[in-house]
């Protein structure tokens, strides 16, 4: 951040604003070639969703919370990370407005989104029961951290192996008519498709690091704290590719990729804090935040919450055409905001 702090406010607006169109642009074609990945393989929504639309989609987060921590800001890296958890569920908030017919979550009768979301909101758990408790050091990183990285291991599995195998389904009651139904699309090549992947993924990497970085800088030269401006102000900006992903999988109608997206995304951001914890030198990096971040983390935790109570209940409540727990997760989100704010 060293490079961005020494630049006019203007240049770092200017390299922002860039930056961000790059991402835009790379998460809407993601979300196709992703598409393709998955009708081409025969692999689910679901676990492209997690796998490759989370993964790629956390590399902006990688590259801040990897500099952060290097840099020896382990508060910017964590609340980073778990700022980004809670905003990026509100993504979903803006899926379920550009739908405007049916609450979202009544058009993803895929029982293997609640596991991804519950997988999540333990995760969290994990790191705020860490925090609070305080972690000591094991091989190189804390044990609350590596704990962390096992249940992210585990949970990558559970859900690959779900995909494929049910137990459960929902009855009942009939999706919406538009799931499953894409609109008109140029066909590409697996080949193609993956290609276009990666670069993508590097376009997001790239411009998403240099739109955090100068996110950062600007929010530090309008005197916010590293704290504040990590959990707010660079998880808005690092959570750019989930919007443009999140919004074109909306348009091709695979609305159970769209949240699985977002659900997957935070299963790799949070286990980032392990790697965050590898390259922070001055011991555990949980034991270097405290109630800020249990507060943004809980957060997190309840906005998901709210959106898993939605999938179970699925009665398609909605005000406007946009579903209630979308609404009650905006309503939480900013509530949670100004908490953060009194507590910078």
């Amino acid at each position: 951040m060293a490079i961005f702090e020494g630049l006019p406010i203007w240049l770092n607006g200017l390299a922002f604003l860039l930056s961000a169109g790059a991402v835009w642009i790379a998460g809407t074609k993601l979300s196709y070639f992703v598409d393709v990945i998955s009708r081409k393989t025969g692999v689910g929504q679901a676990v492209v969703g997690v796998i490759l639309l989370g993964g790629i989609t956390s590399l902006p987060e990688i590259a801040v919370a990897g500099s952060a921590s290097i840099g020896g800001d382990a508060p910017l890296a964590v609340n980073n990370l778990l700022g980004g958890f809670a905003m990026q569920v509100v993504v979903l908030a803006v899926a379920d407005i550009a739908i405007r017919k049916h609450a979202l979550t009544f058009a993803v009768p895929d029982p293997i989104v609640l596991l991804q979301g519950v997988l999540g909101m333990l995760m969290v758990s994990l790191v705020c029961i860490g925090i609070a408790t305080g972690d000591i050091a094991f091989l190189g990183a804390g044990a609350w951290t590596w704990g962390v990285l096992l249940f992210f291991l585990f949970s990558i599995r559970l859900v690959a192996y779900s995909e494929g195998n049910p137990t459960w389904k929902v009855v009942g009651q009939p999706p919406a008519p538009e799931v499953g139904q894409a609109e008109p699309e140029v066909e590409h090549s697996l080949r193609h498709a993956i290609v276009a992947t990666a670069i993508a993924a590097l376009v997001i990497l790239v411009a998403g690091f240099v739109l955090s970085e100068s996110g950062g800088a600007l929010a530090e030269q309008t005197g916010l704290g590293s704290s504040f401006f990590g959990a707010v102000f660079v998880a808005i900006s690092t959570s750019l590719p989930e919007v443009s992903t999140v919004l074109a999988a909306i348009r091709l109608k695979r609305y159970v990729m769209a949240v699985s997206d977002i659900f997957g995304t935070n299963l790799f951001d949070i286990v980032i804090i392990f790697l965050v914890d590898l390259f922070y030198l001055q011991g555990p990096v949980l034991n270097e935040v405290g109630t800020f971040s249990v507060v943004a983390g809980l957060l997190g935790i309840v906005v998901t919450g709210l959106y898993v109570v939605g999938l179970v209940e699925r009665r398609d409540p909605t005000i406007f055409g946009v579903g209630v727990d979308s609404i009650a997760v905006v309503a939480s989100y900013f509530g949670g905001i100004g908490l953060l704010f009194m507590l910078r």
